[in-house]
């Protein structure tokens, strides 16, 4: 880890500046950082948080090209956090006349300004106590978040963390967890002239698919209803061949004490196989009073990062919309980033008043 020693004014601009939050957000995605490229941020990182907002900065290196970053301002109660990488491709921001557009620019670049900002007026305001981290790989493999744990002894006093992920400014009541099924199912090759001297491994599958298609799934009130995604399918060989092999990766966002794996069991027909490629589970965050609060239906690093609070005590908000994350028609309209400021002002306010 490296440090950069905090500057003396930590406020050279005023509060609430929609100027300052435009120019500052256009900077950040006009830069290349989808995931495997977030150091193509660091120049500006350093500049906004140790030259524009006087924090005291540690960088962690992650892998190559790819590093944590710790911003704080005297010993920190609240935590800031949202992810430095993009899903490709890059897309260059635009501006119009009430939004920006391009990559980035609410999933997370965005969440990075509304976030920086509700600092920078705390901080006008004489309030201490902030820190903020920025983190590779969200994307990816949430190589950042598990490596952000090293920086516990650092923050044995958080009251809260806020993720900051495009909710419509809404704090999500959870998250839905995770499960990455490969079904494979085994056949025997065959010329295509002569099929019914083989067994294709692609009917069984189809069939095995569209009885997990039929079945009724389950809907939690806080995380929403339990779905799947067939994701990839790959069978065959040639087009002259009855393919022996056959295999379908899932990819389900799981509910509390979830039946799905199960389910897929019952149905699995005669000379195949399913492999659990990834399970993680879902996770709860709790009801703040005076905060709007709904499910959401994406997952984070929040269930990972919030064993930085000693209590555990994690939300995820910020502004922006989940539809036009990962488009092509990405924005966060500047009406809603400002709305993203005030929001993680309250969020720290009760965190620092919490008892």
């Amino acid at each position: 880890m490296s440090r950069h020693p905090a500057r003396s004014k930590a406020n050279r601009n005023p509060s609430g500046d929609p100027l300052w939050m435009r120019q500052w957000l256009l900077r950040l995605c006009e830069v290349d950082s989808t995931s495997g490229r977030e150091d193509a941020m660091l120049p500006l990182l350093r500049e906004l948080l140790a030259g524009e907002l006087g924090g005291t900065v540690e960088e962690q290196v992650v892998a190559p090209g790819r590093t944590n970053v710790l911003a704080t301002w005297g010993r920190p109660k609240v935590l800031f956090t949202t992810h430095l990488d993009t899903v490709p491709p890059y897309l260059p921001p635009r501006l119009e006349s009430d939004a920006i557009w391009g990559r980035g620019t609410c999933d997370a670049k965005g969440q990075i300004m509304a976030q920086l900002e509700a600092i920078r007026t705390l901080l006008k305001e004489g309030i201490q106590g902030l820190a903020w981290l920025g983190v590779v790989g969200e994307e990816t493999d949430s190589a950042g978040a598990i490596q952000a744990l090293a920086f516990a002894d650092r923050l044995q006093d958080l009251k809260g963390l806020v993720d900051g992920e495009p909710t419509g400014c809404r704090l999500a009541t959870g998250q839905r967890g995770i499960l990455h099924l490969c079904l494979h199912c085994h056949g025997q090759a065959a010329h295509s002239g002569s099929p019914e001297l083989g067994r294709s491994a692609i009917f069984p599958l189809m069939d095995w698919l569209q009885a997990l298609r039929a079945e009724v799934s389950p809907v939690d009130e806080e995380l929403g209803p339990e779905v799947w995604n067939l994701g990839l399918l790959a069978a065959g060989e040639s087009l002259n061949t009855v393919p022996a092999e056959a295999e379908a990766h899932l990819f389900v966002r799981t509910l509390p004490d979830s039946t799905f794996y199960n389910r897929v069991k019952a149905l699995q027909p005669p000379e195949s196989e399913v492999e659990v490629r990834l399970s993680e589970p879902p996770d709860r965050y709790p009801r703040l009073p005076g905060f709007d609060h709904a499910p959401m239906p994406f997952g984070s690093d929040a269930p990972r990062l919030r064993a930085l609070v000693p209590d555990g005590t994690v939300v995820l908000a910020g502004p922006g919309s989940i539809k036009v994350a990962h488009a092509l028609d990405e924005h966060l309209a500047f009406l809603e980033l400002s709305k993203g400021v005030e929001l993680n002002r309250r969020l720290a306010l009760h965190f620092l008043h919490k008892d």
